[in-house]
């Protein structure tokens, strides 16, 4: 197959995207979707040892762990199945939402006292400034751009992000460890 622009049986939903697009997931992306699924686990572990405590926390870690959840659960999704279709769409843009309404709640997630900023919070800048161009590069259908942003997004502001929510006495570090 050609890696000239192909459209699917039935129709042009993929238009612009080309036959190494329209393929099943790549390793890279096997095991990206696989450690979102790790992390997700890891969190929801987290989240029942520590019930005890869930009165005390404030509603804006409530909101950033139901966005990160939500972009978790997707990224297998987008990452495994078909690209490029309506269903693909919506579930990027529901994965893209997730993404920002975190990075944006995530400035005001403070642990350590209000106006206390750490270094994970630079991964949320990167974050409002790089959904934006996934989902430029993705309406655009350059589609080389859009899958290189999603792969360090996933790895950036989901995987490390998520890594460092653990250690260091954090909250979900406590609960898991503690």
């Amino acid at each position: 197959m050609s890696e000239a622009a192909v459209a699917p049986p039935g129709g042009g939903a993929t238009r612009g995207l080309t036959a190494q697009d329209l393929r099943g997931p790549d390793r890279l992306e096997r095991v990206l979707g696989l450690l979102a699924l790790v992390m997700l686990g890891f969190i929801l572990v987290a989240l029942v040892r520590g019930m005890d405590e869930w009165a005390r926390v404030p509603r804006v870690v409530w909101i950033h762990l139901a966005t990160i959840l939500v972009a978790l659960v997707l990224t297998p999704v987008l990452l495994w199945r078909r690209r490029g279709d309506r269903r693909h769409r919506v579930y990027g843009y529901a994965w893209s939402a997730a993404m920002m309404l975190t990075a944006l709640d995530s400035l005001f997630v403070h642990m350590g006292g209000p106006g206390k900023f750490s270094l994970i919070h630079v991964l949320s800048l990167f974050t409002l400034v790089m959904v934006p161009v996934l989902v430029l590069a993705a309406r655009r259908h350059n589609a080389a751009r859009h899958r290189r942003t999603v792969r360090g997004l996933i790895i950036g502001a989901l995987l490390i992000a998520g890594f460092f929510t653990f250690p260091f006495n954090r909250l979900l570090g406590h609960w898991l460890f503690g």
